[in-house]
C-alpha cells in the first residue's frame, strides 16, 4: 500500500522534538507541505531542517492566535488537508496525592492536553469543510484510555477528555468527508519528561514494565509517526472515531 501525500497541506502540533518532529519529518518525506508548531523555537529549527516547510511558535492556549495561523497557512496554501494534534504532556509534573494538587496544577493539564486540540480543530474544520475532505488525528495516550503509568491525576483526565472529543468531533465533522481518530501511545521514549519518568522507575520498574508488553520492547517515535500516516491517507478514508492503541501489544 502506497502512502502517497504529496501537495498534501499539513499542519502538526507539538512538532519541535520527539513524535511531534517524527510525524513532521515522516510526513515531509512523503510529500506533504507541513507547517510546523510549538512553543519551543530552538525545537522549530531543528523540525525546519527536518523538512517543515513553515514554523510557528505558538501558545496554544491562546485561541486568537491559532485562529490566525490556521487562517494563515490556508490563505498561502489554498486550504488545509490535515491536522495532527500532538502538543500536549505534564509540564513538568510529578505524581502526588490528591489532597496536594493545586488548581493551577489541574487546569494547565487541560489547556496542554484538551484546549490547544480543540482550539486547533474549531481552526482548521472550516477550512477542511470548503474542501469536502479533511483528516484530524490527535495524539492521546494508553493514560486516556486506563489510569496512568505517571499517576497524574489531571494528566489521566486529560487524555480522556481529548479521546472523547475525538469521538464527538468524528460525530460531527463525518458528513463534510473529514475524518477524526486518535492515536493512543504505550511508553514511548520520546523526549527529556519520558526519559526522567522512565529513570524514576529503576532496574526493576522497568524490567515489570518491557515483561508488560507483548512485543518486549518500548516504543519509538517512529511507530507512531506510522499510525499517524495511515489515519492521515486516503487508505482510511472510512475510518473515524477510533482510538488506536499503539503500545506493542500492551493494552
Amino acid at each position: 500500500m502506497q502512502l502517497d501525500f504529496n501537495n498534501r497541506r499539513a499542519v502538526v502540533t507539538g512538532a519541535a522534538q520527539g513524535i511531534g518532529r517524527t510525524i513532521v519529518e515522516s510526513l515531509a518525506r512523503e510529500g506533504a507541505q507541513v507547517w510546523a508548531l510549538d512553543l519551543d523555537e530552538a525545537g522549530l529549527r531543528t523540525a525546519k531542517e527536518k523538512g517543515a516547510q513553515e514554523t510557528r511558535t505558538l501558545d496554544l492556549a491562546d485561541r486568537a492566535a491559532v485562529k490566525a495561523v490556521m487562517d494563515d497557512m490556508a490563505e498561502q496554501l489554498g486550504g488545509i488537508d490535515i491536522l495532527v494534534n500532538c502538543a500536549g504532556g505534564v509540564r513538568g509534573q510529578v505524581a502526588r496525592p490528591l489532597e496536594e494538587v493545586s488548581e493551577a496544577d489541574w487546569l494547565v493539564l487541560f489547556e496542554a492536553n484538551v484546549h490547544g486540540a480543540f482550539y486547533c480543530a474549531q481552526a482548521a474544520a472550516p477550512h477542511m469543510k470548503r474542501n469536502k475532505a479533511g483528516r484530524i488525528v490527535n495524539i492521546s495516550s494508553g493514560a486516556g484510555l486506563r489510569p496512568s503509568l505517571t499517576g497524574i491525576q489531571a494528566y489521566t483526565a486529560s487524555k480522556h477528555a481529548l479521546v472523547g472529543l475525538t469521538k464527538q468531533l468524528s460525530f460531527e465533522l463525518g458528513p463534510y468527508g473529514i475524518t477524526v481518530n486518535s492515536v493512543a501511545p504505550g511508553f514511548v521514549l520520546s523526549n527529556p519528561a519520558t526519559q526522567r519518568q522512565w529513570e524514576s522507575y529503576g532496574p526493576e520498574g522497568q524490567a515489570r514494565l518491557v515483561e508488560s508488553i507483548h512485543t518486549r520492547r518500548l516504543g519509538a517515535p517512529q511507530d507512531i509517526a506510522d499510525t499517524v500516516l495511515f489515519l492521515a491517507s486516503d487508505a482510511a478514508g472510512w475510518l473515524s472515531g477510533q482510538i488506536i492503541s499503539v503500545d506493542g501489544g500492551r493494552s
